[in-house]
């Protein structure tokens, strides 16, 4: 069953808080007995840790792990990248809506933690290009800001930011009052939320120091975002907005990006009710979609021409959702950036939701 692990041999205590939690070298373990569940595999071997004496199953090394309904992982990790929103998938896997809702926080989560542990490591040998996608969650008087940072040559993206931003654009009277009333309620975004965003961004895809070429549009904002990096040497190459958003434009690569964001995401088409109601759950959605989009689509439909991450030397074949989601990963094996650490546990807020949930859980992904 996909999910389970590869191998019955545990790799590490799960247990975070076992000396032999990060670290294997030297640790000991012994069988202890197995259960019988209703799914397949049917009969789940478990394990005692020698050194701390927790008992754990196989089943705590598999992506699957916690869930009542494991067989849907997998599938809903293949529609959340075919435009399909989360009502139309509980009505085909016959569950609550709820239920998809948390399983796209799951698989949000765990490309968090892919996206850190299968990075480039060393310093960044390509161009990248700097912009950033809009849309709204909640609400249309609450827009969102993804600012992504993606190799120009690869098309790997190397990290991506969120920014609650203020309704802007043309508004009749009475959409300037309520603005108004929910900005004194709910407070007014930061005004520096692109800027700082950014370079945050920058900062998660290139942590080394190093020279770096940074491609945007013209946005005020990004000046004084690379300037808040002063560990990389930056040149910075500017393409205006209007022009032609074709192969050839040097922003092709971020611009494909975005239309992948709006092409393959529900939430994010154009007057569409599957708007993402929490801010949280837009972040969710883009990661695992970016994360796919980085491991699983080839360059070309048509062509191939391999995956971003193989073009930007990671690894030598395409991996499928599958084999993506075989192995359980660890947030507390894995550094994640701060801003990440941030979402993970989900602590976006939405303005206008009162006792959001967090990610709480100590054991579960």
């Amino acid at each position: 069953m996909t999910g389970t692990p590869v191998s019955s041999v545990p790799p590490h205590c799960p247990r975070s808080d076992c000396r032999y939690h990060r670290c294997a070298i030297g640790w000991r373990w012994k069988r202890h007995g197995t259960y019988t569940r209703q799914c397949e595999p049917r009969v789940i071997p478990r394990y005692r840790c020698g050194h701390c004496g927790a008992t754990f199953s196989s089943q705590s090394f598999s992506n699957t792990y916690y869930l009542k309904r494991p067989d849907l992982l997998v599938a809903v990790a293949h529609r959340m990248v075919t435009c399909a929103g989360y009502r139309q998938m509980a009505r085909e896997a016959r569950c609550s809506p709820s239920t998809i809702a948390r399983m796209a926080g799951r698989l949000g989560r765990f490309a968090l933690l892919y996206m850190t542990a299968n990075r480039p490591r060393g310093t960044i040998e390509e161009p990248v290009a700097l912009d950033g996608f809009e849309g709204f969650a909640f609400s249309q008087y609450q827009p969102l800001h993804l600012n992504l940072v993606v190799g120009t040559e690869s098309h790997y993206l190397y990290a991506f930011t969120q920014s609650s931003l203020r309704r802007k654009g043309r508004m009749t009277d009475a959409q300037k009052k309520r603005r108004a009333r929910l900005e004194a309620l709910h407070g007014r975004p930061d005004p520096k939320a692109i800027e700082k965003d950014s370079a945050q961004a920058l900062a998660i895809a290139a942590p080394l120091a190093q020279a770096l070429v940074v491609r945007s549009d013209e946005h005020q904002a990004y000046p004084r975002a690379l300037a808040r990096l002063p560990h990389l040497h930056i040149t910075h190459e500017r393409t205006p907005s209007t022009d032609a958003r074709t192969a050839s434009n040097p922003l092709f690569p971020v611009n494909l990006k975005d239309l992948h964001l709006r092409h393959n995401s529900a939430n994010h088409k154009r007057e569409t009710i599957a708007f993402s109601k929490r801010h949280q759950g837009a972040i969710d959605r883009a990661a695992w979609l970016l994360c796919w989009l980085n491991e699983c689509k080839p360059f070309s439909e048509r062509h191939g021409g391999g995956t971003p991450a193989m073009r930007a030397g990671l690894r030598a074949t395409r991996l499928g959702i599958e084999t993506l989601l075989s192995q359980r990963l660890f947030v507390t094996r894995t550094e994640l950036p701060q801003v990440w650490r941030h979402y993970y546990f989900a602590m976006v807020d939405t303005p206008g939701i009162q006792n959001p949930r967090r990610h709480l859980l100590k054991l579960a992904l």
